[in-house]
């Protein structure tokens, strides 16, 4: 009897094998025969699922965007929940915790952010990467603006902060912050990480308030 194989599950385990590669090897060496040898399959077997190498870059790309929407959606819930009765400092640490799942503070974010900057870098010259590149950073923008909305309509943001310009520079310490711990990681470990953006998130509000 021939063996049932999950088109999802291995779709997975295809997209699984681009990442390892892309970790060890870089976006240039993912190509459809290396990833299939990676996964341990046939390169017929990987083109039954993805017809073309772009095909398989952007379904790879969505997959992990996805990942970390995932991730900063359990935070965002936790944040709107009516029920919560925050301290001006549980509601700090809850927006750190939140920003902070973009930051490679564990090995598993670090080989994301590997990977997502291989693929955030290609998508300069790679059209068909443009829009999940945009979108992740369009939403991790929105996702800045609205916490430092939220923060300024209960009176916990500083004093004529201009919110457009702060989301922007927020954004803008998350990525370089990424950028330098995944090129000099031995430089800036995971506290020195998470102290660079408490003590920025505490340069936008009032005392003891939070974003």
């Amino acid at each position: 009897m021939p063996k049932i194989v999950d088109p999802g599950e291995r779709r997975q385990a295809v997209v699984e094998a681009v990442f390892r590669v892309v970790e060890r090897e870089g976006l240039e060496q993912a190509s459809l025969r290396n990833v299939a040898a990676e996964a341990g399959l046939a390169i017929g077997s990987v083109r039954h699922y993805f017809d073309t190498h772009a095909e398989l870059m952007v379904f790879a790309m969505t997959e992990m965007r996805d990942r970390m929407v995932s991730r900063l959606m359990v935070h965002v819930e936790r944040l709107l929940d009516p029920a919560a009765a925050w301290t001006p400092g549980g509601r700090r640490e809850a927006v750190a915790d939140l920003l902070a799942e973009v930051l490679p503070l564990d090995e598993a974010r670090r080989r994301e952010a590997v990977v997502w900057l291989a693929f955030v870098t290609a998508a300069r010259t790679r059209p068909e990467l443009r829009p999940q590149a945009d979108s992740l950073y369009d939403g991790l923008l929105t996702l800045a603006t609205r916490l430092l909305e939220g923060a300024r309509r209960d009176g916990r943001l500083r004093p004529g902060a201009d919110v457009a310009l702060e989301a922007r520079r927020l954004c803008a310490l998350l990525d370089g912050l990424t950028l330098e711990a995944v090129l000099h990681p031995a430089r800036l470990d995971a506290p020195t990480l998470l102290a660079t953006l408490r003590a920025h998130l505490a340069t936008l509000t009032t005392p003891g308030g939070s974003p």
